[in-house]
């Protein structure tokens, strides 16, 4: 079995740190992913500059992504006139995320349930306009489906109706988003189950899941278990979400490429590439913590990956 690893932290890793990361280290830090293996990566956020000015290069860096062959450029966009700048930057992928919760979506994007699926259809209509090979794939996320900070649980039904709406909006597929760390490993496989029945497995392949309270392996390892085969996860953990208190802390992507390829399953990414990647990362944001526990333990003596660690000349972006 394959899987997908996206790496998020360059969106929602630098969304959610005080320090603003120099547009050439972000351009360093893509450069490094794609060497080591990783080949989709959510590069920013298309939102105004004063809400997040840490995503203010979204578009140079979209356009730098853009020239690495290989490589799907992901963005994320808060509403039409943000996936309009996307589409015109070039970006493969765009993101729209609907809370579950409506008064985290309020929070989030001032906006009702209601108006966020006004906003899919009409993105879904820009897309359709496209000419068939400039389409992004685009993808309507449930974010808070496992529960929210403000209106604590939030029912299945609510997710699923949720889910059925953006597909019918015209999105390609729904991610299901564990925003605030509130799910575990059986809330994990029952909800995926049942968002298969309402929309089919083919339009919910991938999840993006918090560690907040230290279950983001127990719950992708539930995912992969169900049938999932991508899964969002942010160099040492960076990121969380500004908007719901206290949901800190992303899955760490080197303790996530770990626990795979210790199974025996392929991840396509060099793990002591992907180290060096973290301490070059690190090197950019000297004030930030990092977590993560195999990068620090290191590897086991011994430790054969299912992965083939990549020679010396291969580790370079290849651009076109």
């Amino acid at each position: 079995m394959n899987i997908l690893i996206s790496e998020v932290g360059p969106r929602d890793g630098l969304q959610n740190v005080s320090s603003i990361m120099p547009t050439t280290a972000k351009k360093a830090w893509i450069d490094a992913a794609f060497a080591a293996g990783i080949r989709e990566i959510e590069v920013g956020s298309f939102v105004p500059a004063k809400l997040l000015p840490q995503l203010a290069d979204t578009n140079e860096i979209v356009s730098y992504a853009r020239q690495i062959e290989g490589l799907t450029v992901a963005a994320l966009v808060p509403n039409s006139h943000g996936a309009r700048n996307a589409i015109n930057a070039g970006t493969h992928k765009i993101t729209l995320p609907l809370s579950c919760s409506e008064s985290h979506s309020i929070a989030n994007l001032r906006r009702t349930h209601e108006q966020v699926l006004a906003e899919a259809r009409s993105i879904a209509n820009m897309i359709a306009e496209l000419p068939a090979k400039s389409r992004p794939h685009f993808e309507g996320s449930l974010s808070t489906a496992f529960g929210c900070t403000i209106e604590g649980n939030v029912p299945e039904d609510k997710v699923i109706e949720l889910a059925e709406a953006l597909m019918e909006a015209g999105c390609d597929e729904v991610g299901l988003a564990d925003t605030t760390g509130y799910a575990n490993p059986t809330s994990v496989k029952e909800l995926i189950k049942k968002i298969w029945g309402a929309v089919g497995q083919e339009a919910l392949t991938g999840i993006h899941l918090h560690n907040t309270r230290g279950l983001g392996l127990a719950n992708a390892y539930a995912a992969l278990e169900v049938g999932l085969t991508t899964f969002d996860s942010s160099l040492g953990g960076l990121g969380g979400c500004p908007f719901a208190p206290g949901a800190s802390g992303n899955l760490v992507t080197e303790d996530l490429v770990y626990m795979f390829e210790a199974m025996g399953i392929s991840t396509g990414i060099d793990l002591e590439s992907l180290f060096s990647v973290r301490r070059l990362v690190q090197e950019s944001l000297p004030s930030e913590e990092f977590y993560g526990f195999a990068p620090e333990a290191g590897l086991p003596l011994g430790f054969s990956p299912t992965t083939p660690s990549l020679p010396n000349n291969q580790l370079a972006g290849s651009r076109s």
